[in-house]
């Protein structure tokens, strides 16, 4: 109830005089644009008080905006709380950093590792033109892989945050599902740091990492919701903010790090929110429980 949302007339969301005008006078802008509009519109900020909130891909990695994840740790998560400029995290790096890195932070796992990242997103991660072409009229489908290129324009900020000395390989793929995602990373035993690592040792590390974080859940593999008792569904998680972690496989072989959640929620707009509410003074979990 303490905050006043402004809200430009839509005959004039594309006058940049009403524009300048909202933004300098808001206390805090978030900007829900493609990358080069998201630049104009930066470009209309003069007012230095104004805090910004960018949702776009073009600063997640640049020095002088504060990247917005704030379970990276706590002390991040009080960057956040003092900046003024913020660059909202991407999808898929929710499931693999919040992951990976408290493994390699805690010496559980080798930085050194070569790890692939198999991730699959509802198509409304591909914005408007994914969406018509999913629900237009035609024939359904199917489950695809893209980003076939190496050069998907989440990888530097996984690189960036994870602590992983190598770049990580990165096979992206969209499902017939509206939202959610599953975000999986296969490690190997011999990429561990130690021998006879199992499942409880990486519960352990991500229990005590993650046990002020109100977001994120630790499960279980016998507590995950499977449907028909084998699926994971990339959808159980829609329509929060939540992110759920799990590890699976078998410890001779080597394990299998899980992260779900929804795409538009933990690695999109909730999570935006969940940044302004940290950059206003707010309650973090405000509007999202």
């Amino acid at each position: 109830e303490d905050v006043e949302v402004l809200l430009i007339p839509p005959e004039h969301r594309r006058d940049p005089h009403a524009r300048a005008e909202f933004v300098n006078r808001a206390d805090l802008c978030v900007l829900c644009l493609p990358d080069d509009a998201a630049a104009e519109a930066l470009a209309l900020l003069e007012n230095p008080q104004t805090k910004v909130i960018d949702t776009s891909t073009a600063r997640r990695v640049h020095s002088e905006w504060v990247y917005g994840l704030p379970e990276i740790s706590p002390a991040h998560k009080e960057r956040i709380r003092r900046a003024q400029q913020v660059a909202n995290c991407g999808c898929y790096p929710v499931g693999f950093l919040l992951a990976v890195r408290p493994l390699i932070l805690q010496e559980l796992l080798q930085s050194a590792a070569p790890l692939t990242i198999n991730a699959v997103s509802g198509y409304s991660g591909g914005g408007r033109s994914m969406i018509a072409e999913y629900e237009g009229e035609g024939e359904h489908k199917p489950f695809c892989l893209y980003g076939l290129d190496g050069a998907h324009k989440h990888l530097p900020e996984i690189w960036k945050f994870s602590g992983c000395e190598k770049q990580p390989l990165f096979v992206p793929s969209v499902d017939h599902s509206f939202c959610g995602m599953v975000v999986s990373t296969p490690v190997p035993t011999e990429f561990f740091a130690r021998p006879h690592v199992n499942r409880e040792a990486v519960y352990e590390v991500w229990r005590e990492y993650y046990a002020d974080c109100p977001f994120v859940k630790v499960v279980a593999p016998q507590a995950v919701a499977l449907r028909d008792d084998k699926f994971l569904d990339l959808t159980g998680l829609s329509h929060t903010n939540f992110v759920e972690l799990s590890v699976w496989g078998d410890p001779e072989r080597g394990l299998i790090l899980v992260g779900r959640l929804d795409n538009l929620g933990k690695g999109a707009s909730g999570n935006a929110v969940q940044c302004l509410n940290l950059m206003l003074g707010c309650d973090e979990t405000a509007g999202l429980v």
